[in-house]
């Protein structure tokens, strides 16, 4: 009784404040002046470095590959010596701002990567494999002019897609997905193309055979998409 008495003699509130994140990202730099620029997103649990090199062989060694690292790491497998590090993107608890944070990083580096080179935001394509297809497309619905194209591998439209406060996507879409991914399954992804184009015009969709991995023979389809959306 005593207890219940002392826990009713306090409030509880709940506050958040604003620190500066430290953003990792990897480079792949061509040989030749590059003149396109793919901003990469790795799956839950991934790395930079594993993106990095997925995308390298998805879109070859000519192209410049700016593989951003999510901001939220956690051990693979708990209790265990010498666990190893995976990165996310956030949980639906904390939604909203998990949202924001992706978008300031993707704004930045995007800004960063034209200084550096010099390649505009008509020529700068937003790539994301599994948890970050939902955040790439609410950022080229939020940020119209800040890409040039989407590429969404094995990941889902987001929930408020057709109902929440987004605008029109000006960019070419491209959604690959996977007949067999135990995710995003093809009940669920074959509307997909339906969903998309509720705010983009230019829809690309592809659905391959597999589970939910990155498309080891995706490159040619990629390669296809590119010339047509971002010619030259």
């Amino acid at each position: 009784m005593q207890l219940e008495n002392n826990l009713q003699e306090f409030s509880e509130e709940s506050h958040a404040f604003l620190v500066p994140v430290e953003c990792h990202y990897l480079l792949q730099i061509p040989q030749t002046p590059p003149d396109l620029l793919v901003l990469a997103l790795h799956g839950y649990g991934m790395t930079a470095r594993t993106m990095l090199g997925l995308s390298s062989v998805l879109l070859g060694p000519n192209r410049l590959i700016a593989a951003l690292q999510a901001p939220f790491q956690f051990y693979l497998h708990q209790n265990q010596p010498d666990a190893a590090v995976g990165y996310n993107w956030g949980t639906r608890n904390h939604g909203r701002s998990n949202i924001q944070l992706h978008h300031e990083m993707i704004l930045q580096l995007r800004r960063r990567m034209e200084d550096r080179f010099g390649i505009g935001a008509e020529r700068t394509v937003l790539l994301g494999f599994s948890q970050p297809v939902g955040f790439d497309y609410r950022f080229a619905a939020t940020y119209p002019d800040e890409v040039g194209g989407v590429i969404g591998i094995c990941g889902g439209v987001p929930k408020d897609w057709e109902t929440g406060n987004y605008g029109n996507v000006v960019c070419p879409l491209l959604h690959i997905a996977r007949k067999d991914d135990e995710f995003f399954p093809e009940s669920i992804t074959a509307d997909y193309k339906r969903k998309l184009s509720h705010r983009a015009t230019d829809v690309e969709f592809h659905l391959l055979p597999g589970g939910h991995r990155f498309p080891s023979k995706g490159g040619p389809i990629v390669e296809s998409w590119l010339r047509r959306v971002l010619p030259g």
